[in-house]
């Protein structure tokens, strides 16, 4: 028990380094070539849990519109990590809609809930574009702590870019949620967004509804409002999860 702990505490103390290095970076430089505004990641592994997800962003700004969407089937592994598999498509210039990359993802939760004075975890994640020889690793740092009936998220993330389809280099992003817990079904949110030197703030709405045993449906819906100058530049995200 006491060298359990004393691990934890040497990643707790990692970790710490980790976000506060990735914040640093993230407000000098964030350049990431991705569309930053996406799902803002909790903590928090269920044991024996299994789901199915499916993502849909849409972006509008003054070089038109995007469209992309995320299926998933994940599960976890043991009481505390999960692995997520994705399949990515999106709709090209042409008005076409198709599949555009594959993802694996690991979400490990390094400390339980309560256990110390704010919740911890860490992501790890392989992205593979279609037809394309670029990859894209990525590290994150979850981070989650309650005041009262509100809840404090912040993702920070380092990825890495490589192939020959595209400059093998290293970028950031941060993700931030301040959420109140008013009823389980609804939940309003404030979210930030920063990278690919971009800055997005806007209102978020999620919820849980509870069905028998470990079965539940969560959703999500944000817009988000970049504040880069230009005229035009909204972003629209809605998530649904089902976990059984």
């Amino acid at each position: 028990m006491i060298y359990r702990k004393a691990v934890k505490s040497a990643v707790l103390s990692m970790v710490s380094l980790i976000l506060l290095l990735s914040l640093l970076i993230t407000s000098n430089k964030a350049n990431a070539d991705g569309v930053v505004v996406d799902k803002v990641y909790h903590p928090y592994v269920l044991p024996n849990e299994r789901e199915f997800e499916w993502r849909l962003l849409s972006h509008q700004n003054d070089n038109g519109n995007s469209l992309g969407q995320r299926l998933a089937y994940g599960q976890s592994l043991t009481d505390n990590i999960m692995v997520e598999a994705y399949i990515v498509g999106e709709r090209d210039g042409d008005g076409d809609f198709g599949l555009s990359a594959y993802e694996i993802e690991t979400r490990w939760m390094i400390t339980e809930q309560g256990e110390y004075w704010a919740d911890w975890g860490m992501l790890f994640e392989v992205e593979k574009e279609h037809k394309l020889d670029i990859w894209e690793v990525t590290t994150g740092i979850l981070f989650e702590k309650e005041f009262g009936r509100t809840s404090l998220a912040l993702n920070a993330f380092l990825i890495y870019e490589s192939g020959s389809d595209i400059k093998n280099e290293f970028e950031t992003e941060f993700r931030l949620q301040y959420r109140y817990r008013w009823l389980p079904q609804v939940q309003p949110a404030i979210e930030i967004y920063t990278g690919e030197d971009y800055t997005g703030i806007g209102p978020a709405f999620m919820g849980i509804h509870r069905f028998d045993g470990q079965k539940q449906l969560k959703w999500e819906a944000g817009f988000i409002t970049g504040l880069n100058g230009d005229s035009k530049d909204h972003i629209l995200r809605v998530a649904i999860e089902y976990e059984f």
